[in-house]
């Protein structure tokens, strides 16, 4: 078996652009991935394409050959847009090797931990700017059967926050927690917008509404300033989306910053370095709980690295998408008691193809980053569906 070709399709999805990679092979096993990179697609692009002319008549089988060698010969190691598109491919080289054996990625890895695994919800509440509506937004996703809601509620601050924007954050906490109730676990995302002393302030505020955890308070840059604040906080945090392959981890291991990590399949190395990376979070009792907010190719790969590591704890997931979701892949999710169930195995590979067609009628847009404009809850569109 031989590759014969790489493709990306670039799929508009109002935020962002998903990017689904898809390895052709001679035998007509074909495999999928994904490297959805936020407002750098093109560069994402580019980098898939130097991969195809270097993997061009390999075996897709040999994955650890072609992951070190794409690693080793790019030269300039690490960062997001190489290792987005050598993430995209590697999980497309497990695809295919998971079809040419007729089982899924997870049987290959060791097999199931766990039939099910529990979810976070992003993006439930689009479009809210006041507390109260927050917390209706929170009060219908936990109708739906949520039981964690993820969101970032400090506005367009950096750096520092007003007291009177604080005062506005915290009121939205508040009306939260109390329109989800006690049994909901929240989770306050930070985007890295603090610096150190504000971080600490912002943290011990948020003990009164026992978060979960509280992710990325200070920029990703700086692992020693994260575990200052990790040292004065009284609330957990977590880190790890803007962190790649096992030797960005090393250095997070080392320092130790936080309480849970978040590396993402589609920007940290693909599914065997996330496998490698949990490994040493299991030694270290470290929570494991991938990013996980972009596609659904993303998603399926994810799904496959919950059931075969003992120490996933919960799964990031959006809460509703563009209505062309559904059309773009054949993605069946099953969501039960606040979890989705992992697929048993009745497909191989990662579990998902896409429909390439489908894909080309929602062309790349360019989109620009909300988190600092005061835009951060235009999440979604108008018109939105669920998926699952």
């Amino acid at each position: 078996m031989k590759i014969r070709d790489i493709k990306c399709f670039t799929v508009d999805c109002f935020r962002t652009n998903w990017v689904f990679v898809k390895v052709y092979t001679d035998e007509g096993i074909d495999g999928v991935g994904e490297a959805t990179l936020e407002y750098k697609e093109k560069a994402l692009t580019g980098a898939v394409e130097h991969i195809r002319d270097a993997l061009t008549g390999k075996d897709p089988r040999d994955i650890e050959a072609i992951w070190h060698g794409i690693y080793r010969d790019a030269y300039w190691r690490g960062g997001p847009v190489l290792m987005s598109a050598l993430s995209a491919v590697e999980i497309a080289l497990w695809d295919i090797l998971g079809k040419s054996l007729g089982v899924p990625v997870w049987r290959l890895l060791g097999g199931k931990c766990r039939d099910r695994v529990r979810i976070y919800a992003n993006g439930w509440f689009a479009g809210a700017r006041e507390p109260e509506e927050f917390a209706g937004k929170a009060k219908a996703a936990v109708a739906r059967g949520i039981t964690a809601l993820k969101w970032d509620p400090f506005g367009k601050n950096y750096m520092n926050i007003p007291n009177a924007e604080l005062d506005r954050a915290l009121r939205c906490v508040a009306a939260v927690r109390e329109a989800a109730g006690p049994s909901v676990d929240l989770l306050i995302e930070g985007h890295g917008r603090f610096n150190i002393p504000t971080a600490v302030t912002v943290a011990k505020e948020l003990e009164q509404f026992h978060p979960m955890f509280f992710e990325e308070p200070v920029p990703p840059d700086d692992l020693a300033a994260l575990r200052q604040v990790k040292d004065r906080s009284p609330v957990p945090l977590a880190c790890g989306e803007r962190l790649y392959t096992r030797w960005d981890f090393r250095r997070f291991f080392d320092v130790m910053p936080a309480d849970y990590i978040q590396p993402d399949v589609s920007h940290a190395g693909g599914i065997m370095e996330l496998k490698k990376i949990a490994a040493e979070a299991e030694c270290r009792y470290v929570p494991f709980a991938p990013h996980n907010p972009s596609g659904p190719v993303a998603n399926a790969a994810t799904l496959q690295l919950a059931a075969c590591c003992p120490g996933f704890e919960i799964l990031e997931i959006m809460y509703s998408d563009v209505t062309w979701r559904a059309g773009v892949t054949d993605e069946s999710l099953r969501f039960e008691d606040g979890c989705i169930v992992i697929p048993d195995g009745g497909r191989p590979g990662i579990g998902i193809e896409i429909n390439e067609e489908e894909c080309l009628r929602h062309p790349y847009r360019p989109h620009t980053l909300r988190h600092y404009t005061g835009a951060l809850t235009d999440i979604r569109p108008p018109e939105t569906a669920f998926y699952f």
